[in-house]
């Protein structure tokens, strides 16, 4: 069975946000699913098979962390779109349905994919007591983004802020859902980016999300708003680093980025095998 790990929202490998992705004749056993996600041990392994023709989808598709099944991943859905490209098994947009209704990427001229997401509902909320310490930053407001996304937005004063945090973690897994996006506006647009953010889900098992697809689809409107423009580029500074290009369409936004293969392998322990359940 091959398994191959992609690096996502990035033009060159060893930065951006890997993602194991597999293609499957059908999907197996939850547990199984969840073992092999725990083995590549990445933010996300996506898995993929395709479907009957002529219904609403192209392709079924699940994201598991390394602890659990989530509702919307979209640097693994790009990972996915890329190999379903590159390896010939599907060509031009490809329609998956998933547990956030059917998500489409369209390959573009430049190389790129295009990813059709939902626009995650931005609600003001009050900033939780004690987040200002967990973060080691004070924030200037907080948006709660919806149960698509499930974390709590919090916008910080300068990008200097966001690059230098060092957050408790453990700590912050107490105020979302999932987790917590810190953004701020970006010190110089012309660096290429307009608005930088960090994304750390504890609750899921990941400390700091190296480059995150779905928090962009509330950035996307957070930032548009305060910037004048539905086209902007989103910098999510983590170690790894990568670059989201955003477009606001109303209730959809588009995320656009690139995507390279880097391991191209055989997994060994197939979902038959009894030694590999649980």
């Amino acid at each position: 069975m091959r398994i191959r790990i992609v690096d996502a929202f990035t033009d060159r490998p060893f930065s951006g946000n890997p993602a194991g992705v597999l293609l499957l004749d059908a999907f197996p056993d939850d547990a199984w699913l969840q073992n092999v996600a725990k083995e590549v041990n990445h933010a996300e392994t996506a898995f993929a098979h395709p479907l009957p023709e002529g219904g609403e989808a192209d392709w079924a598709l699940r994201w598991f962390t390394p602890v659990a099944e989530v509702a919307m991943c979209g640097h693994a859905t790009l990972a996915t779109a890329h190999i379903l490209s590159s390896t010939n098994n599907h060509k031009g947009p490809v329609r998956f349905a998933t547990r956030s209704g059917v998500l489409i990427a369209t390959p573009q001229p430049d190389g790129s994919l295009t990813l059709d997401f939902p626009t995650a509902p931005l609600t003001p909320v009050s900033v939780p007591d004690g987040i200002a310490e967990a973060l080691g930053a004070e924030p200037l407001g907080a948006v709660d983004t919806g149960p698509n996304v499930g974390d709590l937005l919090i916008e910080l004063a300068d990008e200097k802020t966001v690059l230098g945090l060092a957050p408790d973690v453990r700590v912050l897994g107490r105020y979302s859902e999932r987790g917590i996006i810190a953004t701020a506006r970006a010190a110089d647009p012309a660096a290429g980016h307009d608005y930088v953010s960090r994304c750390f889900f504890p609750n899921l098992g990941i400390d700091e999300d190296p480059v995150t697809g779905s928090a962009h689809t509330a950035l996307a409107p957070y930032w548009s708003e305060r910037l004048g423009s539905p086209h902007l580029t989103g910098l999510q500074a983590s170690p790894r680093s990568g670059l989201v290009r955003t477009e606001l369409r109303g209730d959809r936004t588009l995320l656009s980025g690139r995507a390279v293969t880097v391991i191209d392998g055989e997994l060994l322990a197939r979902p038959h095998d009894p030694d590999v359940m649980p």
